[in-house]
């Protein structure tokens, strides 16, 4: 037919007027109201609507939607002063390429109307995904314990995953360790006052607390125990474009990764 092949493949791109355009941004960053213009940007590419970030930025910084991070106290949840074992950082330039290879565990406070509660959370660091947490109204070693136990049960984890998580005694107890070798866990501690040996589980404790915890001002422990689970499931694992895996989903971006052969992921991951 003498077409070129670009023709036959190309298909029509879906054009938002500035009306339309405008109104979905605004229902984004009401949905996701600590999404830079990166996110949104990203949003609207998967929804088929072609727009450039500059536009976005400037539409963003004109309607006043730009996030505003917010100064809060800080509360220490380390207590790395006890007699119990210390163990070594394995993670430090460590290359992981595939699921169930490295979780990474943290404690953070969460601020009610006159106490504080306590929230243990377990991520695999490759999907970023959120597949272990519990929350109680003690910072004990049954806290950890509790997150440590639903991350197993929702995994079938090969022997020699690292879990890597602080010095805090929480998870240098008998009975965590004693959990993790059950379940042949190699172990790993970071370095005495270095978030940044932590930094996949820190980063995801300020997106919480930005992104939710902040937002809602929890009065009560109801309140929080309703709203976290649903924050870290339906829309963490679920809905929030994660940078670091191609701005996609975690819960997605593992399912790519298991329609995907092994050997075509390291392409897929580029693709995203």
């Amino acid at each position: 037919m003498e077409l070129p092949r670009r023709t036959y493949y190309y298909k029509p791109k879906k054009k938002f007027s500035d009306k339309a355009l405008i109104a979905r941004m605004e229902q984004i960053c009401l949905d996701f109201s600590r999404y830079g213009y990166r996110r949104v940007t990203k949003q609207l590419h998967r929804e088929g609507c072609i727009v450039n970030h500059k536009k976005v930025a400037r539409i963003m910084r004109e309607k006043g939607w730009n996030c505003r991070p917010r100064k809060r106290k800080w509360i220490c949840t380390t207590d790395s002063n006890h007699n119990f074992r210390i163990f070594p950082n394995l993670i430090r330039n460590l290359t992981v390429d595939g699921i169930n290879q490295l979780w990474v565990a943290d404690i953070t406070y969460i601020h009610l109307l006159v106490c504080f509660v306590y929230l243990a959370v377990i991520l695999d660091v490759y999907s970023r995904r959120a597949i272990g947490y519990a929350l109680s109204r003690n910072l004990d070693t049954q806290l950890t314990l509790s997150a440590l136990r639903m991350a197993i049960d929702q995994r079938n984890t090969p022997p020699g995953c690292i879990h890597h998580s602080d010095r805090g005694v929480q998870y240098a107890s008998k009975d965590y360790i004693k959990e993790l070798e059950f379940y042949k866990f190699q172990i790993s501690m970071s370095r005495k006052g270095n978030p940044y040996d932590n930094a996949f589980a820190e980063s995801f404790m300020k997106t919480l607390k930005s992104e939710e915890v902040h937002l809602w001002e929890y009065r009560t422990m109801e309140d929080a125990q309703r709203r976290i689970p649903y924050f870290i499931e339906d829309v963490y694992n679920h809905k929030r474009l994660h940078s670091a895996i191609g701005y996609c989903p975690p819960c997605e971006f593992e399912f790519l990764l298991e329609s995907t052969p092994k050997a075509s992921q390291n392409t897929l991951i580029r693709t995203l």
